[in-house]
């Protein structure tokens, strides 16, 4: 026997009795069962500090009393208030904000184990929903397939070797359009909706409607054999057998950059997230990361002593998970470089994929792995999470996870499996980002919005942070700055002066002090205004010195 649990319902803690042993409400006053407000307020207080804990940014400063400094000391202890400030306040939206959980499987007794459960049993646990999301597709004639689904997970995209191409609601088993090129197929890649798709096909890249109307041909995208789509930037990324990696805008049809990679052929490619470099993985066991700015790899790092078969990032852009032909599966920190757990395979694995909430799936054969997300992030995991074989001895060949939910789609040489995955998606969704249940008005609205957030391909760089910050002035532009507005200053006033010397007043003109006056305005003037300009510019350094900021950044 084993548990299965699913989204929280809102009255599943409410409903029980609380952590203080006192009942959840409705009690009697004379038995003494109803909560004071004393007691109320310290277990809700337990429970905010349990909730603000992920939140921590780690272990606080200890003994800032013994700190000599006061300066220091105030900075330290004002540092401290805010973070606890930051923990408590995303605890207390992610309370309300945040309301579902996330789903998992639990064994029963000390000694059962989650990867030995299958499909069956899991199915047969949960409601009719989430049964109806496990279904086989079989295509044996027309394999192997690769996957996709939509960035909201509500449509499904197989491309089979053999020249198929369906797109389906997977949600409700309708099949949007089917199409047949008739030639071999090597990857499909939906673009910024499910409104329109790329396919790698023998010679060049398609790009396809939902109804199967050929919208372009991408003739410079030849033997492609990986697509990937950056949607932040609209940006069509692909690698084939020329080993050039090129960025096609989407939204006027250009190519803004193509690089070779002088790395032979390549067929793993994957982008981080968070700030949009794509990755590639190559014959020699190198991993590489690009940015459309600059024509050499931004990093390049060993991983394996062979050849890369497929390569996932992590969604917070943290850790990136390698599959060699050596038959290990390597997890390495992308801030660090390094290596950090390394997993062997009983073959060299074909494809792996991280979900949103941190899961690996690694396929090699017939059969797929999935670990859970502490197998990257913490400790070195001994076993897997769950464990899948193929019936009729079908070959894996694709993994996808579906966004916003518990599945994963697997493409193979007999077809489509979607297998159940309690945990893998992210159960709270934002509207402003992807919809699941979107109508047509709401896909439209979102579309207008994406363009207008659309960020330009400078932005691709290894600092995701920094795009949105103010870039600091070098001291020597300053100064030039500073000066140059002094001699704008000045020839402003001679200017100014040389005007009105210029008019002719009848009365007047030539009384002592105006005479005087004249005599004295040229040189004396000049002096003294670079005199007074170059006292305030003593001034502000020396404020900018008592107040420790030195030369900051310009506006």
């Amino acid at each position: 026997g084993h548990v299965v649990e699913g989204e929280g319902g809102p009255g599943g803690a409410g409903a029980g009795a609380g952590a203080d042993g006192t009942g959840g409400g409705g009690g009697d006053a004379s038995l003494g069962k109803i909560e004071d407000m004393a007691s109320r307020e310290k277990r809700l207080r337990r429970e905010l500090n349990k909730r603000a804990a992920k939140f921590s940014k780690g272990q606080p400063v200890s003994h800032v009393a013994k700190i000599a400094d006061r300066k220091t000391k105030a900075h330290v202890r004002y540092a401290e208030t805010l973070a606890d400030t930051a923990a408590t306040n995303a605890a207390l939206h992610e309370k309300w904000l945040l309301p579902t959980t996330p789903g998992l499987v639990e064994g029963e007794g000390p000694m059962e184990r989650t990867f030995r459960f299958q499909q069956g049993d899991i199915a047969g646990a949960v409601d009719v929903n989430a049964a109806r999301k496990a279904f086989d597709l079989s295509l044996p004639t027309l394999g192997p397939y690769a996957v996709d689904f939509t960035p909201n997970g509500r449509d499904l995209l197989i491309g089979g070797g053999k020249g198929h191409v369906a797109v389906v609601r997977w949600g409700d088993h309708k099949l949007v359009t089917e199409i047949q090129v008739r030639e071999k197929i090597r990857d499909v890649q939906f673009l910024h909706s499910g409104q329109f798709f790329a396919v790698a096909q023998q010679k060049y890249t398609y790009v396809y409607d939902n109804r199967g109307t050929e919208i372009h041909c991408l003739k410079d995208h030849t033997e492609v054999h990986k697509l990937d789509f950056l949607k932040d930037h609209f940006l069509l990324t692909s690698i084939g057998d020329q080993g050039i990696l090129r960025f096609q805008d989407t939204t006027y049809g250009k190519i803004i950059a193509q690089f070779r990679t002088k790395l032979g052929p390549c067929d793993a490619m994957s982008h981080d997230k968070t700030n949009g470099v794509s990755l590639l993985g190559h014959g020699n066991g190198c991993v590489t990361l690009w940015s459309p700015n600059m024509g050499t790899p931004l990093v390049k790092m060993l991983c394996h002593r062979g050849p890369i078969r497929a390569l996932a990032v992590d969604p917070r852009g943290h850790y990136v998970a390698t599959a060699g032909a050596d038959c290990q599966v390597k997890i390495h920190d992308l801030r660090t470089y390094k290596e950090v757990h390394s997993y062997f395979s009983a073959a060299p694995a074909v494809d792996v994929d991280i979900s949103q909430r941190g899961m690996l799936s690694v396929a090699y054969g017939g059969r797929v792995q999935i670990w859970d997300a502490s197998a990257i992030r913490g400790a070195k995991a001994s076993a897997p999470y769950l464990n899948h074989s193929l019936l009729n001895g079908g070959v894996v060949s694709c993994t996808k996870f579906c966004p916003y939910d518990d599945a994963l789609g697997l493409g193979h040489s007999n077809g489509f499996s979607n297998l159940i995955i309690p945990g893998a998606g992210e159960p709270n969704y934002d509207t402003m980002v992807a919809n699941p249940f979107e109508t047509k008005n709401q896909r439209r609205e979102q579309e207008v919005a994406q363009l207008m957030d659309k960020l330009a391909p400078e932005t691709i760089q290894l600092d995701g942070d920094a795009v949105g910050k103010v870039r600091a002035v070098p001291k020597e532009v300053q100064k030039e700055r500073r000066e140059a507005a002094a001699n704008a200053t000045l020839s402003k006033k001679e200017t100014e002066r040389n005007t009105n010397a210029e008019k002719s007043r009848m009365k007047g003109k030539n009384r002592v002090s105006k005479r005087y006056r004249k005599k004295q305005q040229n040189v004396v003037d000049d002096k003294k205004m670079r005199a007074n300009i170059l006292k305030e510019e003593q001034k502000k350094k020396a404020k900018r010195l008592a107040d420790g900021s030195g030369d900051g950044p310009e506006g």
